[in-house]
């Protein structure tokens, strides 16, 4: 193993946290659920950081890290909407996003040219409202003696940077194939 390989033992090491979240928060433990997503937070700030200040990048790592990133955030959206403390609508809707984007790069990718994409300014609100979001209902359900953290604000800012960021990404990426299809 070199120091270069250590940004993406690390996104390795995110993905290994994420069945940890899924079943602390299905047995009811909060607290210790709010921890592993908190390193799992922590070590995607790290690795990016180490990418980036050492120039450890790489094509794998420019793929696997927003893989795990969105793969915990799936994961716990779609946990806690089973468990009730999300709407199940909310839910839907993140997932139905993640499809179109995904879909709509593939496609990208297969018909027009490779897809470099960078997340969009929209796109990042999106995830940190997200991440806010899930943390609020772990911290609240964790300590329930708190008053809940404006869950109604939290739920319509992720609905509406979610509506947002994805009719962002399929308005720019359609201009996008549009003007290189040569119409």
């Amino acid at each position: 193993m070199k120091p270069r390989d250590l940004p993406n033992l690390i996104t390795v090491f995110r993905f290994l946290l994420v069945p940890p979240v899924v079943m602390l928060l299905l047995q009811g433990r909060f607290g210790s659920a709010l921890l592993v997503f908190a390193i799992a937070g922590f070590s995607d700030a790290l690795d990016g950081y180490l990418a980036k200040r050492y120039h450890w990048t790489s094509r794998m790592g420019a793929l696997l890290d927003p893989l795990a990133d969105k793969l915990l955030l799936v994961s716990s959206f779609v946990t806690l909407g089973w468990l009730g403390l999300i709407p199940l609508w909310l839910v839907g809707l993140v997932i139905l996003r993640d499809l179109v984007i995904v879909t709509g790069a593939v496609v990208y990718h297969m018909r027009i040219e490779q897809l470099e994409a960078e997340p969009s300014l929209v796109s990042k609100l999106n995830t940190f409202t997200q991440i806010v979001l899930i943390l609020a209902i772990m911290f609240t359900q964790a300590f329930q003696k708190l008053p809940a953290l404006w869950p109604e604000v939290l739920l319509y800012s992720v609905l509406v940077t979610t509506v947002w960021s994805g009719f962002d990404y399929v308005w720019t990426w359609s201009r996008k194939a549009w003007s290189k299809s040569g119409h």
